[in-house]
């Protein structure tokens, strides 16, 4: 799938400073209209879909990628998936579905780090239990809406 292979080819990617900045990671704010300094882990998935074609999703609110029209009960590779944050009392952590795996979800997230953090440096490739996860939309198809 494209979505994949085009969030595949980013892991690697890092902050300059870790201030959130450098050349691609502003590229990704762009897409979202931000400058740097923003968090940026929904700009990232943006800009995924917008390489492979998509008009939408376009948002840097973690929230924006989740509405109910396009929520979904399984993680299929190029979905998107969601963290719940008490603290914000909100999804404010976001990545693409890379693949499942029985209960293991492997995903390509912008704005994280090897913990996993929602504050990040960079581009990675993460392993996370489906249980971590609050939510997931399917934005490529009508295949599988929550009724």
């Amino acid at each position: 799938m494209a979505l994949v292979s085009v969030a595949s080819r980013e892991v690697g990617v890092r902050e300059l400073t870790q201030h959130n900045d450098g050349k691609r990671v502003e590229e990704y704010l762009a897409l979202t209209h931000l400058k740097k300094g923003n968090p940026w882990c929904a700009s990232f998935v943006s800009f995924v879909f917008a390489q492979c074609g998509y008009s939408k999703p376009r948002s840097a609110w973690c929230p924006d990628l989740f509405p109910d029209s396009r929520l979904a009960t399984s993680a299929l590779p190029g979905d998107i998936m969601g963290i719940y944050f008490p603290e914000k009392k909100r999804i404010a952590h976001v990545g693409l579905v890379i693949h499942q795996l029985g209960s293991w979800v492997t995903t390509c997230e912008g704005n994280t780090d090897v913990a996993g953090s929602r504050e990040g440096d960079g581009v990675y490739k993460k392993l996370r239990h489906i249980k971590t996860i609050h939510s997931i939309s399917d934005w490529v198809s009508e295949r599988r809406k929550v009724p």
